[in-house]
């Protein structure tokens, strides 16, 4: 007799509780893939990932407070057995290319038919590297040469920095930064001036359009 396969555990992250009760409901459908846990941000992922020990987390970019992006590093430093597989709508470079500078092991656009999930899903668990088909190779290839194999400015920031940096973005003030990571606001503020200073941007304004065209945070137009 073989042996059975190992069930491949996975954890959801996404803000919109539709999506995520559709992709759970597909997800049910795949023989030996179970949905063990769902979140709502990065932050609450992180939470989950202790006492559900999911093999996969399938995470969108695009969520308050911390992206799926900055999760990403977290998931990798913290918990290096744990998968990632970013789920995005966007098949921009940039994202893609910091998703998997940032660690993750697979990128699903969210127009992805159930057997492009599945052959995901179970290509990461074997140690593979996953990119839906749509994100084109030559892509990529043209994105590295282009910027000479060098990181872009937000992977050279520090993780505080791009925490502090997304937030920043989605208007919270130095206070409620503050409260928020558990740190006092003169330390926010030192954060701030040196990640302006790394990036040479000295106004809210730039800093929001970086963090926008970075993949940090996603535009609403």
């Amino acid at each position: 007799m073989t042996a059975a396969p190992e069930l491949i555990r996975v954890l959801l992250v996404d803000n919109h509780t539709l999506v995520r009760a559709g992709l759970r409901a597909l997800i049910q459908n795949i023989q030996g893939i179970q949905v063990v846990a769902e979140a709502g941000d990065g932050r609450e992922a992180l939470r989950s990932l202790g006492e559900h020990q999911p093999d996969v987390v399938l995470m969108d970019i695009a969520m308050p407070e911390m992206n799926g992006l900055e999760a990403a590093a977290h998931v990798v430093k913290e918990f290096p057995l744990v998968r990632v597989v970013i789920l995005s709508m966007h098949a921009n470079e940039e994202y893609v290319l910091q998703a998997l500078r940032l660690g993750a092991m697979g990128y699903l656009l969210k127009d992805a038919g159930i057997s492009e999930l599945e052959l995901a899903l179970r290509a990461v668990c074997q140690g593979e590297t996953y990119l839906s088909p749509a994100v084109s190779k030559h892509v990529v290839s043209n994105y590295l040469q282009r910027v000479g194999n060098k990181f872009s400015s937000s992977t050279q920031l520090t993780s505080r920095q791009r925490e502090i940096l997304q937030l920043i973005a989605e208007g919270r003030t130095t206070k409620e930064i503050a409260e928020l990571l558990y740190i006092s606001v003169k330390t926010v503020e030192t954060h701030r001036m040196q990640l302006m200073k790394r990036l040479d941007i000295f106004d809210v304004a730039g800093l929001v359009r970086y963090a926008i065209r970075t993949g940090l945070v996603i535009s609403d137009n």
